[in-house]
């Protein structure tokens, strides 16, 4: 699970979008960078979370903030979430989860009384030279923006 602390350098990572097009960290230097990972693309937490940030893009995008969402959905669910909900930022489909195990967010959950491996719902704060500044691992869905931009 997480051992990314504030004050660490970010992971190198790369990763493709919902329309093919390739992120990795070095595309992000000079701009702080939210990078948020949440379990499965239109679930009602992560629908919850990713409409919260989209509301408030133009808070991040007047502070110099990039956001990137990140799960293990196909591209195609990334894709037709990012439409249904009009949302402005990319979406990793991270498959393979190299970016989700680069920043260790895949580990044992329970839910319902199971337990299973998963995606802990993290987002990372990164600065304009690639250094952790905050890792929110309690996210607060309705409310994530402001734990954010706090």
């Amino acid at each position: 699970m997480t051992t990314l602390t504030k004050g660490d350098k970010a992971p190198y990572f790369s990763g493709v979008d919902q329309d093919g097009n390739k992120h990795s960290l070095a595309d992000y230097k000079g701009k702080k960078l939210v990078v948020f990972f949440y379990p499965a693309a239109s679930t009602p937490t992560c629908t919850t979370e990713a409409c919260n940030l989209r509301d408030n893009f133009g808070r991040f995008k007047s502070q110099n903030y990039e956001l990137l969402g990140v799960s293990a959905d196909t591209q195609k669910k990334q894709g037709s979430f990012r439409n249904k909900y009009d949302l402005p930022f990319p979406l990793i489909a991270d498959e393979d989860k190299s970016v989700i195990n680069a920043f260790g967010v895949w580990g044992p959950k329970k839910f319902m009384g199971k337990l299973f491996d998963g995606i802990h719902r993290t987002t990372f704060v990164i600065d304009e030279n690639g250094i952790i500044e905050e890792v929110i691992t309690d996210v607060k869905s309705k409310m994530h923006t402001e734990q954010i931009l706090k």
